[in-house]
């Protein structure tokens, strides 16, 4: 075959320009001149001021040298396609020896598919002084999404009671077994797979049982026979403060007895225990639900009013994860001085065992959409994360002095943060501290699994969580340390200050905080935090919440209202200090210590107690293993102040509050969330310092 001249040309420049890419490197796009360094349509802000720039393009080539922003004319070079080839450029540069300058890619408007996460191994690391920043180009946004567009829309028949309609898509490879989804999108919004009841819950007759396999009655119809057979129909089930998801493998219509595909935890079972049905095919009957038959390989959508399917965007996953950090903690090398900035991450999936899963707490152990392990001083700043299936990033073992800055995480099937393992790390090299979570806006969590939270921290140190707007979640929002009891932890020396977090629990779980802490923790300092708007469905829906083993924190100048179950509970622990804070209008109480021990529980000191319902005093008080004092207490209805069993003077005599007072602390609009402090309030008699809120939540 007889090549043309022109695209022997176009040959040649492209390799000219690799060769001297690959031989000298090249500078920052430079305004003056235009040479081959001079790269047209620059970015006018947010270039370094020297360094070296590569461009990542949905309308690249990665044989192109990536070292303009768009194609040439003669489209004989251009930016990459992906980021993988600029990733891979990078590391044949320093083959070629260390970096000499930082390094930046610009990564160009649009969507990028992946159905397998972007690795960066030690070897595509940065060097302090010479970082490699990915990052969405000036003005645009990049979308890394790990789904595929489902096109080929049909109107499916009409059936006997159905009044909306059906629409069905033939999605390949689905009936051969190479691929299933299980999150459905339509323009830019999370649909529901099919579930019954559409709204509320089906309970329990009874208990779930602790065999393994686990069973349960249910009551009257909720459980269909038929849905045994496909083996991919699942129950929800909510108990306590976590969840249980498992496929039906039986049902036993005479004793309406199913059999589920795993075992539950024993610690939270509830009797009566919500449940919903899902993935049913009898449940698609509802707008916006969708249904995947994964025999035939048909997708069953119902569209919400006024859907087009014809013209919709609809998007499933294919992909769990979309970057991987990967360092090698036993050989102590580390992924290092890399930075994700200004990209958008969405449409990816989660998974099932054929056993189902059991939730223990917080959703711990689901996965994350950007994961790191043996990462040093990375970052991943200014991003988006939404419509996911699981966490949305996770720092694991050897993972140090990194920063998760100014991100947006929202619509996840999990949660936000989590930092460190459950287990104790066994050496240095596996330590996870130094890290700091701040400015992130994290909402709209635990879709799919309910108790995961905004930011998790396990078994690691000298973290900083700060700054943060976390809301609307089924379970607690900040939750620190994994040690139950006085045993050994990891978890200490972590500050948690100016966040604010707030709808939390929405009354779907049970036993939870704004701020959940574990074993002791010295060093560890929770502050100036705004925590409010805290329900849970049964018990429990405090706002700081010091549990089993809390031991030696400092809770100071924190807002806490509107909790159903009581601003402060400790339910174990020793010598917590907790000091200049405001609790108010809790409904069930307001400070709450649930066991007695022989040491000293926690000081509560210069504390305002602002309340309408319930009793000042919850739990138990009659050790004396405690010690209050120069509080101000406040009933706003007028009625008489007790401590527990006993009057203010009989209080005193034992020994607490002695330098406390009774009075109203003038807030400006204690019921609008407002507790400035009017001019004469007694608070500065018993020596409360003004909070001041105005640093709380991202700046």
């Amino acid at each position: 075959m007889r090549i043309p001249k022109t695209l022997w040309l176009s040959f040649l420049g492209a390799l000219v320009l690799n060769l001297v890419f690959l031989s000298f490197g090249a500078k920052a796009p430079n305004s003056q001149g235009n040479g081959a360094g001079a790269v047209q349509g620059a970015p006018s802000s947010g270039s370094p001021a020297e360094g070296l720039v590569f461009y990542v393009s949905t309308g690249g080539n990665d044989l192109w040298s990536g070292r303009l922003p768009e194609p040439n004319a003669p489209r004989t070079d251009g930016p990459f396609a992906t980021l993988t080839k600029a990733r891979d450029a990078l590391r044949k540069l320093k083959a070629r020896g260390p970096l000499s300058e930082p390094v930046t890619v610009y990564v160009r408007g649009g969507m990028y598919f992946l159905n397998e996460p972007i690795l960066f191994a030690p070897g595509d690391s940065g060097a302090q002084q010479h970082p490699i920043t990915y990052s969405a180009y000036p003005g645009e946004t990049p979308v890394l999404t790990g789904g595929r567009r489902i096109s080929g829309w049909k109107r499916g028949p009409r059936v006997a009671g159905d009044t909306g309609g059906l629409w069905t898509a033939a999605i390949p490879g689905v009936k051969e077994g190479k691929w299933y989804f299980h999150q459905l999108f339509v323009d830019g919004k999370r649909r529901q797979r099919a579930r019954t009841p559409n709204e509320g819950f089906f309970a329990v007759d009874g208990e779930i049982t602790l065999e393994k396999p686990a069973r349960f009655k249910f009551r009257q119809k909720d459980i269909n026979a038929a849905w045994a057979t496909p083996g991919d129909v699942e129950v929800v089930a909510l108990q306590a403060w976590a969840e249980a998801r498992m496929q039906i493998r039986a049902v036993d219509e005479a004793s309406r007895t199913v059999t589920l595909s795993g075992q539950c935890a024993p610690s939270n079972r509830e009797k009566s225990a919500r449940y919903w049905v899902e993935n049913a095919r009898e449940g698609l009957d509802a707008p916006g639900e969708w249904y995947l038959d994964r025999r035939t390989g048909v997708l069953y959508y119902r569209p919400m009013p006024g859907e087009d399917m014809a013209r919709a965007e609809v998007f499933a996953p294919v992909a769990q994860q979309l970057v991987r950090f990967e360092g090698n903690v036993a050989g102590e090398k580390f992924v290092e001085n890399i930075c994700l900035q200004g990209l958008t991450f969405s449409h990816t999936d989660w998974s099932l065992a054929d056993t189902g899963y059991t939730d223990m707490q917080a959703a711990y152990d689901i996965p994350a959409v950007v994961s790191a392990v043996a990462a040093r001083s990375c970052s991943i700043e200014r991003c988006v994360f939404k419509h996911l299936g699981q966490y949305a990033v996770s720092l694991g073992k050897g993972s140090k002095n990194n920063r998760i800055l100014g991100n947006e995480m929202t619509d996840l099937g999990a949660g936000g943060v989590k930092i460190g393992e459950p287990e104790l790390p066994a050496n240095a090299a596996q330590a996870v501290s130094g890290n700091v979570v701040s400015n992130n806006h994290i909402y709209d969590l635990g879709i799919v699994f309910p108790a995961a939270v905004g930011v998790w921290v396990g078994q690691s140190s000298g973290n900083t969580i700060s700054h943060n707007h976390i809301h609307d979640t089924f379970y607690t929002g900040i939750s620190v340390g994994w040690t139950w009891g006085y045993g050994s932890t990891a978890a200490r020396e972590n500050v948690i200050e100016f966040n604010h977090v707030h709808h939390i629990g929405r009354g779907v779980l049970s036993d939870m905080g704004g701020i959940y802490t574990l074993g002791r923790q010295p060093g560890t300092v929770i502050r100036n935090n705004l925590f409010h708007d805290i329900a849970s469905y049964g018990y429990g829906g405090w706002g700081i919440y010091t549990d089993e083993g809390s031991s030696n924190i400092l809770i100071e100048n924190n807002v806490v209202y509107r909790t159903k179950s009581g601003g402060f509970h400790q339910h174990y622990g020793r010598e917590n200090i907790v000091r200049n804070n405001i609790f108010a209008l809790a409904r069930e109480g307001q400070i709450i210590r649930s066991r007695q021990e022989l040491h000293l529980s926690f000081t509560f000191e210069r504390n305002i107690v602002y309340w309408t319902e319930g009793p000042l005093l919850g739990g138990r008080w009659s050790d004396d293993q405690y010690r209050l004092d120069s509080n101000l207490y406040f009933q706003a209805r007028g009625e008489p102040v007790r401590f527990g069993d006993w009057s203010f003077e009989e209080w005193q005599k034992r020994g607490q509050d002695v330098h406390s007072k009774i009075a109203d602390p003038l807030f400006v609009d204690p019921q609008n969330g407002d507790f400035t402090l009017q001019p004469g309030s007694p608070a500065t008699q018993v020596g409360f310092q003004s909070l001041d809120l105005s640093k709380t939540g991202p700046q």
